[in-house]
């Protein structure tokens, strides 16, 4: 029994590297659409980039991501013991020194935070907020994961930060659309409810469940399909109040935008569904192949302009 596992291995230096979690940094690709919009909507910015500054910002997220993903692997090491796969991480499985591992979180952080200084102080602020995210999200008495409803909000909160980082490293001053952080927030809500559904399906057992996972002794399936949809209804109200203001071709990627929220939910149902490890969402060649049309689409519209959509999409009543 997973539950029953002693923890016989000694410490090793790949147990630290792989909970650092490396292979999550793919995430990482939230953070291109905050530097896609800005430069669609601040055309100068293509020639003053400074890409050194993106690469330093990226690896500053990176770094910072890693920080957060080894509190999680640590403090969430008791409950994984009673996971039926997640039993074998290195924490649960006595590959990781706790206070090497302690260590490693803070020297993540630092390191992420002095490479962000070197991108701009906004920019800082954004990676200093995303780790302490990571902290509500992962340590008590806080610890915002064991909460229903809290836990996919305050996880889904790094969606707009990545987008804000991407923002910054272009070195901008204008202030990001409110717009389409929320709307972004949502779309996270959206993926992050459904990898919890898919991990709920799963087990199979409310019992287990909620030994796992304490927000699963409030969670139903019913419930997270419900919370599911509200995710998903706000994030494109949100996505749409963005287009009509700032860019309305992206009208036109509606279709392809609602046939990748399709996938991913028809993926949910799968037994052990992609969505509970979304880093390996890419073995999934029917939804890449939506994304990348999905992205692909945005992208040229958001720097290709369509005259016939204003006509068309104007007014036809008088605002008093």
């Amino acid at each position: 029994m997973a539950g029953n596992l002693e923890m016989t291995a000694r410490p090793t230096l790949m147990g630290h590297v792989q909970i650092a979690r490396a292979d999550h940094w793919v995430k990482n690709v939230f953070v291109l659409p905050g530097i896609i919009v800005v430069m669609s909507l601040e055309h100068d910015k293509w020639s003053s980039l400074d890409w050194v500054k993106v690469l330093i910002g990226f690896a500053a997220v990176c770094l910072i991501a890693s920080s957060n993903y080894v509190i999680n692997e640590v403090l969430d090491a008791p409950s994984d013991l009673k996971h039926p796969v997640k039993f074998s991480r290195p924490v649960p499985s006595g590959k990781v020194s706790i206070p090497l591992a302690y260590v490693e979180w803070i020297a993540l952080m630092l390191v992420g935070l002095v490479l962000s200084l070197r991108v701009s102080i906004p920019f800082a602020g954004t990676m200093l907020t995303l780790w302490v995210m990571g902290c509500i999200y992962n340590i008590p008495p806080l610890r915002s994961k064991d909460v229903p409803y809290l836990d996919v909000l305050s996880e889904s909160i790094n969606n707009p930060l990545r987008m804000l980082a991407g923002w910054y490293m272009t070195g901008t001053a204008a202030v990001p659309p409110v717009s389409l952080l929320i709307s972004y927030w949502m779309v996270g809500c959206y993926f992050m409810g459904l990898k919890r559904y898919a991990e709920y399906r799963d087990i199979g057992d409310a019992v287990r469940s909620a030994a796992y996972r304490k927000s699963f002794r409030y969670y139903t399936e019913e419930r997270l399909l419900v919370s599911i949809m509200f995710y998903a209804a706000q994030a494109m109200l949100f996505f749409g109040a963005f287009i009509v203001r700032y860019r309305l071709e992206l009208i036109l990627a509606f279709p392809l935008v609602a046939l990748v929220m399709a996938q991913y939910l028809s993926l949910s149902f799968k037994k052990d569904s992609a969505v509970q490890a979304p880093e390996g969402l890419y073995r999934e060649p029917g939804l890449m192949a939506a994304v990348i049309a999905c992205s692909v689409v945005m992208v040229f519209l958001l720097f290709v302009d369509v005259p016939l959509l204003h006509q068309i999409f104007a007014p036809t009543v008088a605002v008093q």
